[in-house]
């Protein structure tokens, strides 16, 4: 049994090593057979594609583009009566990284990517991670429609506090979890 932390102290967590920061990407042929291999059903028509042409049929099936189309969408319930600071920077409204569109917010700027540059085959940086305090403005999304898909299903406002480092998120998590026995 671990040692028992003194009242308020919280666990050391070591930085991730460097091994795992590292931004070099190896390609894996095994896996990318396998993928190539192995068929799946669509979620939205069940139509049998390889995994590894699933991103790009997915992204192109009119099934699933329903289902995303009939996605309700976040309205808060009142409108903020706080004025917006001129210092902070802009998380609430995005530009396009194809076309340059601007002020799309989060579901704005998926459905303006999914009708419009649906079967762009070009690497993106995504505009909504950029603008994130930990965002690395530089990295190119392999498939950004799927990335905004998977990695934006909420608006980031309503779980982050941007007035704190990461080292202070993480200790501040960690006190909350302990405090949830």
């Amino acid at each position: 049994m671990p040692a028992a932390l003194p009242a308020g102290a919280l666990p050391a967590v070591p930085a991730l090593p460097r091994a795992l920061r590292s931004k070099k990407v190896e390609k894996a042929s095994s896996v990318e057979k396998q993928l190539s291999s192995y068929k799946a059903p669509c979620r939205g028509c069940s139509k049998k594609v390889t995994l590894a042409k699933m991103r790009s049929h997915v992204s192109s099936c009119a099934k699933v583009q329903e289902q995303m189309a009939n996605c309700p969408k976040f309205v808060p319930v009142v409108p903020t009566s706080q004025p917006i600071p001129s210092n902070v920077p802009n998380r609430s409204t995005f530009v396009c990284p194809y076309c340059g569109a601007r002020n799309l917010d989060q579901q704005e700027l998926l459905k303006h990517c999914m009708e419009n540059h649906r079967n762009d085959p070009n690497k993106v940086v995504c505009p909504v991670c950029s603008a994130m305090p930990w965002g690395d403005p530089s990295y190119k999304s392999a498939n950004f429609l799927q990335h905004l898909l998977h990695r934006h299903k909420f608006s980031y406002d309503t779980f982050v506090d941007y007035n704190i480092d990461e080292e202070a998120a993480l200790q501040a998590a960690l006190a909350l979890s302990l405090s949830e026995n």
